[in-house]
């Protein structure tokens, strides 16, 4: 099978990923097929620029099945009759790819690629959708052992055409790597929050950045992610079970009055937490950069955060993140602004020189 994305591309399921899929590909001037359950959607994304609807009878040179994970089997079953290649990227792999086995025979499975692209948001739908959304973003391509080679270098055509950088991993591997990084702390983000429910409102008037970013995701469509969990049970099952069994030993530590005496020391789960941070690739996939935070109180007022991005562009260091945490009795925010470890001190200096209040 020879490579060679020129299109038609059919993505079927005009949500959040699917339409910026469309949007991405539509903006490198391949010709894209809209399709979904629900014809508003198809009318959304057709107005965003994401394709046209699916034309009667097309025969289009690739699938992407962007449909929730209880229909991507039979949808790709479906597709595959086509004669198209045919890509779904939901967030579990191997339990698809053995539905799609039990349904068609070897000379169709070869046509079957599964990917997942690393993006997205907690808002869904076409409206949330964005051309840019996969830049620099990694998206997993899991071939199975009777993908044809020309199939998996089309899947990945796609992955470069959408601005992405293309993985390759079996699918065991990428189910369990997902469940690692993706399934387990969303469910430990839901724990998080969760246990919120149970506050008076004026002990959540405490709340600060911090509780904000342990349970963003926790705010992802339940529905959604409940088939994804269930997919990749399994596996998700083990680590949680390996999860239980640090929790009972912190429970130990927190209650342990000899601070370590007894074998739970609270410093060493501590300091094990923290070097699992130090090992989250960078931005771009290099390794981590030594940053240190620097925090600059900026008025709420219009134009204000630009200014304070127009000086430390002046000033000549690069931010590698921030955050932005409001104060509750007054009309202010207090910027965190994570810059290399080295350029941190040069830059509150001179931001102190131009009337920002900072620290560090």
């Amino acid at each position: 099978m020879a490579a060679g994305l020129t299109g038609p591309i059919h993505v079927i399921g005009a949500g959040l990923l699917g339409t910026s899929i469309g949007l991405a590909a539509s903006r490198q001037g391949v010709t894209v097929w809209l399709s979904d359950h629900n014809p508003e959607h198809v009318r959304t994304a057709v107005g965003l620029g994401a394709g046209v609807a699916v034309p009667p009878d097309g025969v289009p040179q690739l699938v992407v099945v962007a449909v929730p994970p209880v229909h991507i089997a039979e949808v790709a079953v479906a597709a595959l009759e086509t004669g198209a290649v045919v890509t779904d990227i939901g967030s579990v792999k191997a339990q698809p790819l053995a539905q799609i086995s039990d349904h068609v025979g070897e000379d169709l499975l070869t046509r079957y690629v599964g990917s997942h692209p690393m993006a997205g948001n907690e808002r869904s739908g076409p409206l949330a959708a964005s051309a840019s959304l996969f830049d620099g973003r990694p998206w997993a391509v899991t071939p199975h052992v009777h993908s044809d080679p020309g199939a998996v270098l089309l899947v990945e055509e796609l992955i470069a055409l959408c601005g992405a950088v293309g993985v390759r991993l079996s699918p065991v591997e990428h189910d369990l790597a997902v469940a690692r990084t993706s399934h387990v702390p969303h469910l430990l983000a839901v724990l998080a929050a969760g246990q919120l429910n149970d506050a008076v409102p004026e002990h959540l008037s405490l709340s600060g950045q911090g509780v904000r970013d342990v349970t963003r995701v926790a705010g992802g469509d339940p529905e959604l992610y409940s088939q994804i969990i269930r997919a990749n049970a399994g596996v998700v099952g083990d680590l949680l079970r390996g999860v239980r069994d640090q929790l009972d030993e912190l429970i130990a530590a927190v209650d342990d009055p000899t601070d370590g005496a007894s074998g739970a020391d609270l410093g060493e789960i501590l300091t094990r937490g923290r070097a699992g941070t130090r090992i989250i690739p960078g931005k771009h996939g290099r390794a981590p950069l030594a940053t240190g935070p620097l925090f600059v109180l900026v008025p709420d007022q219009p134009g204000e955060l630009a200014r304070l991005f127009a000086d430390i562009g002046e000033i000549g260091v690069n931010v590698e993140d921030l955050r932005i945490d409001h104060d509750p009795g007054r009309p202010v925010g207090l910027v965190e602004l994570q810059v290399e470890a080295a350029a941190a001190e040069r830059l509150r200096q001179a931001l102190e020189a131009r009337n920002w209040t900072s620290h560090r």
